[in-house]
């Protein structure tokens, strides 16, 4: 991700732009507080805004304070810069999402590789020999291995991200190469075979494919039928583009963090509370919570490009300067 159009190119003052750029930043400040208010229910009993008005009582006035801040704090944020270009947003925005992405690379590649080994160890019964008995017994326990081994390694991976450039989908396309040689060579060379092989190639397949969706949006490398669109100009590209982006993108994105997010027991919380596993049980990796908690993030990685898209879609509608054709990168 290289620069040709260098960030300090790109026009920090612009065009005015209130309403689009209003619009926008509630996105995101409502997806934050989505998120807050998604913890909140889940992990500390809250009723969210089902409670307001029923036996909830004061703990569902709690998440309306949350959308409501969420608004005030999108109108802040244009008010506070209400000559900053819409474009410099858009940027702002997607660097901040490679960020995200690059973190959620290094997780999990470091969550892959520590917790195949710790599977290979319990598969083989050699967590007892070699750690004791009280740590030993504890690998073998989801709720152990989620908050003690998982947890500090993604923050580890957060950090990680601060001081790398690359988002790492290369390197994972390689590493599920080479991790499905070492199945071959296993089970036809040697004859050995564990259900954890399996589990960690799927569990960086669907990272790879979900991750990336992102940053092929920012490429715009997704099928598009453009036999019309490839005629027409930058303005009109740019007006359809952010009329899409909210009646097709936008709309899509919240449908799947709704569904992925809708109480306690939805596809996402209930694994993840639970730190569930696979069938395979200590034979394979204990990731199966992280993979549906991977529909949510595809959600909230796809929700915060789009509003990037949406930004510069209006940039181009309004001829405002530093377009970037597809497939030029910006800096990061």
């Amino acid at each position: 991700m290289a620069s040709l159009i260098e960030h300090d190119a790109l026009p920090r003052h612009g065009r005015p732009a209130p309403v689009a750029r209003t619009f926008g930043w509630l996105m995101l400040t409502v997806l934050a507080a989505f998120l807050v208010n998604n913890v909140l229910v889940v992990a500390f009993g809250f009723p969210g805004l089902r409670g307001i008005g029923a036996e909830g009582g004061v703990l569902g006035f709690v998440s309306l304070a949350l959308y409501a801040a969420a608004l005030g704090l999108a109108v802040f944020i244009v008010v506070l810069s209400p000559n900053r270009s819409i474009r410099w947003d858009a940027h702002l925005i997607h660097s901040f999402n490679t960020y995200l992405v690059r973190a959620l690379f290094w997780s999990i590649f470091l969550v892959g590789l520590f917790d195949a080994t710790i599977a290979f160890l319990r598969a083989e019964e050699l967590t007892v020999p070699l750690f004791g008995e009280a740590i030993g017994h504890g690998l073998t326990r989801s709720n152990v291995i989620g908050p003690w081994v998982h947890v500090p390694l993604i923050v580890v991976s957060f950090v990680i991200a601060l001081f790398t450039r690359t988002l790492g989908f290369p390197w994972l396309a390689l590493l599920i190469v080479a991790a499905e040689l070492l199945i071959v060579i296993s089970r036809f060379v040697f004859s050995y075979e564990q259900a954890l092989m399996g589990d960690l190639v799927r569990y960086w397949y669907a990272a790879l494919f979900l991750f990336a969706s992102a940053y092929t949006l920012y490429e715009e490398g997704h099928v598009r039928v453009d036999i019309l669109y490839a005629g027409l100009g930058r303005t009109t590209r740019g007006y359809l583009n952010a009329q899409g982006t909210i009646l097709l993108g936008l709309t899509t994105a919240w449908v799947i963090l709704w569904i992925a997010f809708n109480g306690p027991q939805s596809i996402v919380n209930a694994p993840v509370k639970n730190f569930e596993i696979s069938q395979a049980g200590p034979f394979g990796m204990y990731v199966k919570y992280q993979m549906a908690a991977f529909i949510g993030l595809f959600g909230v990685t796809m929700l915060i490009q789009f509003v990037s898209y949406f930004f510069d879609a209006v940039a181009d509608w309004h001829d405002e300067p530093g377009h970037r054709a597809p497939g030029q990168p910006s800096a990061h």
